[in-house]
């Protein structure tokens, strides 16, 4: 691996000069080091670049990383990696990507995930992106996320979006089973005139099944977001959709929260809420001796941690 790599591996997963149990590493495209436990099993995908990943039945207290770097201008990573987590497993995934680019040149990842999560199984998948490197070349990220929830199954999703991103789409589709959840924490920071989309489709198609989807959004600069989410309650059911977001200088913000209810015991629930900070905020701070930059990152970083 390149020092280029090795440094986005400590910002978007933890990395610290290895991974312990399961993992695979991606460098520009390629496989940069693969290693499988005995109870998750790492192979590459036959037909498309990609991996598929299978977990055991009753696999407990197990981590597997799947990073994806790419560190040099010019190439657009395309990679598509499935996930079949056996009855009762308990897991994290750890997906983050990050993008450099410093020779003038674009550089893209576009990482298509499925998940199929089989009865009782608990995952809490964590995905950090950030973009670096100066120069003019774009830095994009266009991550696609497909779940399938077998009954009493759990997820969580922990997204983080930390800054560097010139443009992102980022797709999100769930189906859930008998009493299945969905939990999904959203964060995005943009500058400058950086754009951000997000879209999430949740189909509630099992009694007693829930989804929780919470985004909280930071736009600067002349940056622009797009919010969109539905939820469709087919059977008795619980969804609630939240989208928080704070404007600062000319930074804009579309949120379109959505619902559908076709089921008489569809219970549903959507927020928005879009503002700047408030100035009694800042001027509390500032009496503790902040600057006003300091003021307002200390906010906004706390806004974004919430």
């Amino acid at each position: 691996m390149n020092k280029t790599t090795e440094e986005l591996l400590g910002i978007v997963s933890d990395w610290s000069g290895k991974f312990t149990g399961a993992y695979n590493i991606r460098e520009d495209g390629a496989c940069a080091g693969r290693q499988s436990s005995e109870n998750i099993l790492i192979e590459n995908k036959e037909g498309a670049p990609g991996l598929v990943i299978k977990i055991k039945p009753y696999t407990k207290g197990e981590t597997v990383y799947i990073p994806a770097c790419v560190t040099k201008g010019g190439i657009d990573d395309l990679v598509y990696n499935d996930f079949y987590v056996g009855e009762g497993a308990d897991v994290t995934i750890v997906a983050g990507c990050g993008v450099h680019t410093s020779d003038g040149h674009d550089v893209r990842h576009n990482g298509i995930h499925r998940f199929i999560l089989d009865k009782g199984s608990r995952v809490l998948y964590k995905e950090k992106h950030i973009g670096t490197g100066a120069g003019q070349g774009a830095k994009r990220i266009d991550p696609v996320t497909d779940i399938i929830q077998g009954e009493d199954s759990y997820l969580e999703m922990d997204t983080i979006q930390i800054g560097g991103i010139d443009s992102t789409f980022r797709k999100t589709t769930g189906k859930l089973g008998k009493r299945a959840k969905l939990v999904i924490k959203e964060r995005i920071l943009t500058d400058k005139e950086q754009r951000a989309e997000t879209d999430f489709a949740v189909e509630l198609n099992g009694e007693d099944s829930g989804a929780d989807i919470v985004s909280r959004s930071v736009a600067r600069g002349n940056s622009y977001q797009e919010y969109h989410s539905k939820i469709s309650g087919n059977a008795r059911c619980t969804g609630h959709s939240e989208c928080d977001a704070i404007l600062a200088e000319n930074g804009k913000v579309n949120a379109s929260p959505e619902l559908f209810a076709g089921d008489i015991d569809a219970s549903l629930i959507h927020e928005a809420a879009i503002g700047k900070i408030a100035g009694e905020q800042i001027i509390k701070l500032r009496t503790l001796g902040l600057t006003e930059e300091e003021a307002e990152r200390k906010i906004i970083d706390g806004f974004l941690r919430g």
